[in-house]
């Protein structure tokens, strides 16, 4: 089944949900698709109901439990070229479940697909589906139900679509497939958005993110230039006449989740942490609260995709807490700390006052992040099956004196020790990287030895947003351990052809 040229991108999950379609198996098969809110799951699955001939229904939020079986019922019959009063309004979910599939099996066959989008809305008020979609699939299972046919599940609401296949819950072991849709990469939402500049893409992915739901929704064209991005944020996610708006878009996603609440306490924890708590305790400390008095909302925060607890893979530290979405971080760091100004139409003052912040504590950090996404990527690509896991780390020397944050690290874990793979640097800077950068990594390198890793196989790697000066390009030359990567490279501008 051929992918609709219209989908940027997702090839990998065109083709398991395709395979999944054409699975043999003449029983009833379950798959599941999650991922935020804007990320294209609902572009993703019409595309592929259209492709397939089946059958696409979405709940909507709010709506009571009578008046969604009779949507339902009415997509059903209008699928089947018939009249609702044929499948019947006043039916149970269970009748409408077995019609459905009924009907996409009769005109598909066994493959025929049945798609049911933002199903956590459906549940808010009929949490019994998952159970009747188990009955169903332990039916056909047993040859006592519909011979075939495929469902995929799918919804916003992380925690939700998380929590229904684990533990005792009803479908825990009957789905085949469980798709995570992730935002895309800084190269994807660059195609996506048009911008050939590679700087200019960067900060608007640090906005953003690589959600393409957002590229419809900006009221301006894509920014083409620094000071194009200027006039594009203060015209956008700092305009509360938008509806990019920075405010009410991160309110809308943390509404999208039943098990957040949305209180007081769950705004001034995500504010913490954007302004750098990175454990309860000093989550706590900024709030003026015991942390045992956080440790649920923190769970319901992180179930719900809004925190993420990053680990060291070096040392036996407790994880760090960060903003897992960068609209909501630029909201905290930015749109807050300026409010008044923004929510009285002076955002180009608001932004003015902001470049220091967001050049620290957004630009900087979401180029480190995209650096080793882009490292995990091309040595995958480039057939490196040894990297292991790639993060990053903090070093200390033998004597305590000087601590060494590394911005990514790649290692294999062996008893007692680490293989290192690589060390890098990445720097978000207004000037060219220096061998400054290179002589670091090496220090690094040699701490990593005295700590007994083994850093034989070690490479370096320094990436900047600047480019490199002369004397580090010519050092890194005359080695075969270093790799220097731009922006260029890390747009698929320029080829990374030092990756050995």
């Amino acid at each position: 089944m051929e992918k609709s040229p219209e989908i940027v991108n997702r090839d990998v999950e065109w083709a398991t949900l395709a395979d999944f379609l054409r699975h043999p198996d003449q029983h009833l098969r379950l798959g599941v698709l999650s991922g935020r809110r804007r990320v294209g799951k609902s572009f993703l699955l019409r595309a592929l109901a259209r492709a397939s001939g089946g059958l696409y229904v979405t709940a909507v939020a709010e709506e009571a439990a009578p008046a969604a079986r009779l949507r339902f019922a009415t997509a059903i019959a209008r699928y089947a070229g018939v009249s609702p009063d044929l499948i019947g309004t006043g039916a149970t979910w269970e009748a409408l479940l077995e019609a459905a599939m009924n009907q996409v099996i009769r005109q598909c066959g066994p493959g025929g697909l049945l798609v049911i989008d933002e199903l956590p809305y459906w549940m808010a008020h009929s949490p019994e589906l998952p159970g009747l979609l188990q009955l169903l699939y332990d039916r056909s299972q047993a040859g006592d139900g519909p011979a075939g046919g495929r469902i995929i599940l799918c919804g916003s609401a992380i925690s939700v679509m998380n929590d229904l296949l684990s533990g005792t819950k009803a479908l825990r072991g009957r789905a085949s497939v469980d798709v995570r849709l992730a935002p895309f990469d800084l190269a994807t939402t660059a195609r996506l958005w048009g911008i050939a500049d590679p700087p200019t893409a960067l900060r608007l992915h640090a906005v953003l993110g690589g959600s393409p739901g957002y590229r419809d929704l900006a009221a301006l064209p894509p920014p083409q230039s620094l000071p194009g991005f200027d006039t594009w944020v203060t015209g956008t996610v700092l305009d509360p006449r938008q509806a990019l708006y920075s405010r009410s878009e991160t309110e809308y996603l943390l509404r999208e989740d039943p098990r957040f609440t949305g209180s007081t306490l769950h705004y001034a924890i995500l504010g913490a942490v954007a302004a750098g708590a990175t454990s309860p305790a000093k989550i706590g400390a900024v709030l003026e609260r015991d942390r045992t008095a956080l440790t649920r909302p923190i769970e319901a925060l992180t179930s719900a995709g809004y925190l993420r607890y990053l680990t060291d893979p070096l040392w036996d530290r407790r994880p760090v807490i960060t903003i897992a979405d960068p609209i909501v971080r630029f909201h905290n760091l930015v749109t807050l700390a300026h409010y008044d100004l923004v929510e009285t139409g002076r955002a180009a003052q608001a932004w003015q006052a902001a470049r220091a912040t967001f050049s620290s504590r957004i630009l900087g950090p979401h180029f480190e992040h995209c650096a080793r996404d882009w490292l995990r990527h091309h040595l995958a690509e480039a057939g490196e099956d040894q990297t292991g896991q790639i993060a990053a780390t903090v070093v200390n020397d033998r004597n305590g004196r000087a601590r060494h944050e590394v911005d990514v690290i790649g290692l294999r874990r062996q008893t007692g020790r680490a293989v290192i793979t690589w060390l890098g640097e990445a720097k978000a800077t207004l000037a060219p990287r220096g061998p400054a950068d290179l002589d670091r990594l090496v220090q690094v390198k040699e701490l990593l030895r005295q700590h007994g890793h083994d850093v034989s196989g070690s490479r370096l790697a320094v990436f900047s947003t600047e480019g490199f000066a002369r004397d580090l390009a010519a050092a890194a030359g005359r080695r075969d351990d270093v790799l220097l990567v731009d922006l260029a490279t890390m747009f698929g501008a320029a080829p990374a052809d030092r990756i050995r």
